[in-house]
């Protein structure tokens, strides 16, 4: 007894979909490794430690605006401005926003030369819950600055 074998032609689609799944998959097992163990984000430390390089803040010059009490963590306006001049000798390079208790601690990082006249950035960011928010700036001469206002998130606007 023989069998005969039955031969199926596929059409295109089912091709391209069975093609696109296998292609999916063995990106997947490929990345195995690497994306699946990610790291942790850096720590509030370790990135104030990573922009400071080793040197010394001076706590001046650095006026934060933030509400005291933000009754929605998602959206909280923020001022900052670094009272230093923006002359080609004397200027204010970037400016860094941090958190203390986000799982991420950087908010922002705005970069000046001296044409920009001041050194002034606002914005809003969001909080995960009652924190320090820091401004570190570094100045043209290589120093450092930074200034410090800590907010209080509510939730629910409820004072907890």
């Amino acid at each position: 007894m023989t069998q005969r074998m039955k031969l199926e032609v596929v059409d295109r689609r089912d091709f391209l979909v069975g093609a696109t799944a296998a292609s999916a998959l063995a990106t997947l097992l490929a990345m195995h490794g690497t994306a699946f163990a990610q790291e942790k984000p850096p720590t509030f430390q370790e990135t104030l430690d990573k922009i400071l390089g080793g040197k010394k803040a001076e706590e001046a010059k650095i006026t934060i605006e933030l509400p005291e009490i933000a009754e929605n963590g998602n959206t909280v306006p923020y001022t900052v401005t670094v009272d230093n001049p923006m002359t080609d000798a004397d200027y204010v390079k970037s400016l860094h926003i941090l958190s203390s208790g986000n799982p991420s601690p950087n908010i922002a990082s705005y970069y000046f030369s001296p044409l920009a006249g001041q050194a002034f950035a606002s914005s809003r960011m969001r909080l995960a819950k009652t924190q320090d928010i820091y401004a570190v700036a570094e100045l043209s001469n290589g120093n450092f600055l930074v200034g410090k206002r800590t907010v209080k998130v509510t939730i629910g606007g409820c004072g907890g």
